[in-house]
């Protein structure tokens, strides 16, 4: 989709992002390869802290939120990843660990599988949260959800290797109605640090150095990412272009796109499948079970009619290969119950699991999560076993509201 924003008079997004990107981001810090910057864009984009729309990039963990599919767009990703962390939208995955986003292998136990392939009870936990959603909010002018999220990866030089943890706050407004119009803002409370004692242990040893690199998911070479240490001020950015508002699938649409979504599994189920189909050619990395479970996901957290959230939900239990993993806690310490996508995935911290956590008594999306299933020599060093949450975006808050949210005096723009 063109980005139109030229026409309206306003000023040069582009060059607005570039000028506010923070160092560690600079391209040139990376590996000389041009495919190298072009797969840390992609990684960046696929996840964005706050669940925003996303672009024509790979997945990312958590779904229903994504700016556009524009270059704009993923410049702003860009920019606003240094100061957000994974979930859904504007969350960051600098860890390369998006199982969605990568190849994945045939499904493996991992924690918190339990003996059975928990089929059955899933599906009824699923169906239960699809009947809770049929009885959430209708319209509105303001779609708002806030997400806490954290990301966590390994940095440090062999033998003194260690992980830290950037956590970080994100609310994104998508306003629906005439006029009104779409912010997100990432990055509040923002930081950057040791993820435990014995962390911060290696790295007053190394010195405390305030910028540090990892690993992240690429192309044969590889690649890496900067970490800065400390706190960081909140972004603003807008995630509207004309009247489109998300990214889902392949395609920019708008509320009415959304509006106008099958309510009848079936259909739903048919119409996510067509965008598999359209989206081939993309290299999402995953088969077609995963994929149309990722845009169930999705279409949970979007400002689509509850009838329609309730046909995701029932998409979603009669996919083949979803496994239930019973009752299970978010990162948050909320109860829900778990669903793990098939198949894993490989990153610089070992193989990953995505999952989902659900809260069959209301309907709600509580979380999504990466977890470690067998991590890397260099995970291990780190601190890091099998179960770690590597990434994750919580959802706190999703409702309708007739108010814009409130921008921090502090945000960069």
């Amino acid at each position: 989709m063109k980005n139109t924003h030229e026409r309206s008079g306003r000023p040069d997004v582009m060059k607005v992002l570039a000028s506010a990107r923070p160092d560690e981001l600079d391209p040139s810090g990376l590996a000389d390869s041009p495919r190298q910057r072009e797969d840390l864009a992609r990684i960046l984009a696929g996840a964005t802290d706050g669940r925003a729309a996303r672009f024509r990039v790979p997945e990312r963990l958590r779904g229903g939120i994504r700016p556009l599919r524009t270059v704009a767009a993923l410049a702003a990703v860009t920019a606003v990843a240094a100061s957000a962390v994974a979930v859904s939208a504007l969350h960051r995955d600098p860890s390369g660990v998006r199982a969605s986003a990568l190849p994945q292998s045939s499904s493996a136990a991992g924690p918190g599988s339990s003996t059975s392939d928990g089929r059955g009870d899933v599906r009824l936990e699923l169906l239960s949260a699809a009947k809770k959603a049929e009885t959430s909010a209708a319209d509105g002018t303001y779609w708002q959800t806030t997400t806490r999220s954290e990301d966590v990866n390994v940095v440090g030089e062999q033998g003194q290797l260690f992980a830290v943890r950037t956590t970080s706050t994100a609310e994104w407004s998508v306003g629906v109605r005439p006029g009104s119009r779409s912010l997100m803002v990432s990055g509040l409370d923002g930081v950057t640090a040791p993820r435990t004692k014995a962390d911060e242990a290696r790295w007053r040893a190394a010195g405390s150095p305030g910028t540090m690199r990892a690993e992240v998911t690429g192309n044969e070479e590889g690649g890496t990412l900067g970490y800065t240490m400390g706190t960081r001020r909140p972004m603003v950015m807008r995630t509207d272009a004309d009247d489109k508002i998300y990214a889902l699938g392949p395609r920019n649409v708008t509320y009415q796109d959304l509006r106008e979504l099958p309510s009848d599994s079936g259909e739903l189920r048919r119409e996510l499948e067509k965008l598999y189909a359209e989206d081939s050619g993309a290299d999402t990395g995953v088969g077609r079970t995963a994929y149309v479970l990722r845009r169930a996901a999705d279409l949970v957290t979007m400002p689509v009619k509850p009838a329609v959230r309730a046909a995701a939900y029932r998409v979603m239990a009669d996919l083949p290969g979803v496994r239930g993993l019973g009752r299970v806690t978010d990162p948050l310490g909320r109860e829900g119950v778990g669903v793990a996508f098939p198949g894993t995935a490989r990153t610089p911290l070992g193989s990953v699991e995505q999952r989902l956590v659900v809260d069959p008594s209301t309907g709600a999306m509580l979380a999504e999560q990466v977890v470690l299933v067998e991590p890397s020599a260099r995970a291990q060093e780190a601190g890091l076993d099998a179960g770690t949450t590597v990434n994750y975006g919580a959802t706190t808050r999703m409702s309708w509201e007739e108010s814009q949210i409130t921008v921090p005096e502090n945000a960069q723009h």
